[in-house]
């Protein structure tokens, strides 16, 4: 086998399209979105925005307020994907009601909780166990004994503390 030449490539600065993009690819394989949901995402914090708000925080809110993501952040899950999977599977009620769309958007007042039944499963006997030295974000009450966290109110772009470049992902799409 012959000695493979190496060629050490070294990357230039960025372009700024490159950088928008790196920026919007991160938000959005952070919250585990197609690139048909991100955009919805996108358009509607926009939209929302011309009514008045500031469409980064709204995008913001929008990801966090998911039932995914609410899950996730009230401890029930140590992944996104375990959260969009137990919700999938029917674990997870929304005002005693059991929804399976991780997509679903939860309003302030909402009450998330296990599944009576699904809790004497593995999963969430070791959910239950971990979440003791769990604390909850400011907008979630959070009932560790009863496995149910009610959402107070909608989260900031602060709480939610992506550490992106917003902007950059809006000029992204104003292209």
């Amino acid at each position: 086998m012959q000695n493979a030449v190496v060629r050490k490539h070294r990357p230039g600065q960025a372009s700024e399209y490159g950088r928008q993009l790196q920026e919007k690819q991160e938000l959005r394989n952070s919250y585990l979105l197609r690139e048909r949901q991100f955009k919805k995402y996108i358009q509607a914090a926009i939209e929302q925005s011309r009514r008045g708000g500031d469409s980064r925080d709204l995008l913001l809110q929008y990801l966090e307020r998911r039932l995914d993501n609410a899950v996730f952040r009230m401890g029930f899950a140590q992944t996104r994907n375990q959260a969009k999977q137990m919700i999938s599977h029917g674990h997870i009620l929304v005002n005693g009601k059991k929804i399976d769309v991780a997509s679903y958007q939860t309003n302030r007042g909402d009450v998330i909780a296990v599944r009576p039944q699904s809790l004497e499963k593995v999963l969430f006997k070791n959910a239950r166990l971990a979440i003791k030295k769990y604390e909850a974000p400011s907008w979630i009450a959070l009932d560790k004994e009863e496995m149910k966290g009610t959402i107070r109110e909608f989260p900031t772009a602060q709480e939610a503390n992506s550490g992106l470049d917003i902007p950059l992902i809006f000029e992204f799409y104003s292209r």
